[in-house]
């Protein structure tokens, strides 16, 4: 017997990509109509940051009393012993919306230990329609988006990071995958640099940053060609996708 009817519903509500008023795109425009009619009905949230979290509502659906709003947030500070107390109501039949700090929840995101709770409670799982860096990336790079991979973070230690590299470039050319990583803004430009150092010259780069901004940049390049050219990816999110033919 399916008792999941009793329960509310988990809504995954994807995000824009950049702070509400700063993307190059309307979310009304690119987010499914779904996205906007799940707000417009929910009231209780769990969220990365409350602060962007309640901007973003504002921005979708700016009708909607902000008092009104029941907000959770999930970080990497927050502790498992609260992760039941937020799928509560969802217990006492109410709708809840996941929403990450930008993007698709459940993707490089905290979000996904909600939706394996969800899962393991009976919980019906609506996933929406939204941006995700990840894919976009993949998409204006060019590589092989039939077989891909995503990484994650790299190492920070150098020599780590070195050999995961080449790992990476390894499997890019054993499996013809597409390889997909990324790394904290700030240390993005250092990052860059032992990319640079570390993968080999006819080895294929995609810096794609800054994602549905005004200041959007992607680019795929050979490792050599990088080398030509200087690009300043400091405190700019990036995502990087690399392959080796």
């Amino acid at each position: 017997m399916n008792t999941s009817t009793k329960f509310g519903k988990l809504y995954l509500i994807p995000c824009t990509l950049s702070n509400p008023g700063e993307s190059t795109v309307n979310p009304e425009d690119v987010l499914a109509q779904t996205v906007k009619k799940s707000i417009e009905i929910i009231d209780h949230y769990i969220v990365e940051n409350e602060k962007t979290a309640r901007r973003f509502i504002k921005s979708v659906v700016p009708e909607k009393p902000q008092p009104s709003l029941h907000l959770s947030a999930l970080n990497k500070h927050t502790d498992v012993s609260e992760h039941m107390e937020m799928i509560q109501p969802l217990l006492n039949g109410i709708n809840v919306g996941l929403m990450s700090e930008a993007g698709c929840p459940g993707i490089a995101d905290p979000g996904a230990v909600i939706v394996k709770l969800a899962h393991e409670k009976g919980i019906q799982v609506v996933p929406l329609v939204g941006p995700s860096s990840i894919l976009l990336a993949l998409m204006a790079s060019g590589m092989n988006g039939q077989s891909f991979a995503f990484t994650g973070y790299l190492p920070i230690d150098k020599s780590e990071k070195k050999t995961a590299l080449k790992n990476l470039e390894k499997w890019s050319q054993d499996k013809n995958q597409a390889q997909i990583f990324m790394e904290t803004p700030y240390r993005n430009n250092k990052f860059l640099e032992d990319i640079l150092n570390t993968l080999q010259p006819q080895t294929r780069l995609c810096i794609a940053c800054d994602i549905t901004l005004p200041t959007e940049f992607i680019k795929t390049k050979t490792i050599n060609e990088w080398k030509k050219q200087k690009v300043d990816l400091h405190n700019r999110p990036c995502i990087f996708v690399i392959q080796k033919s």
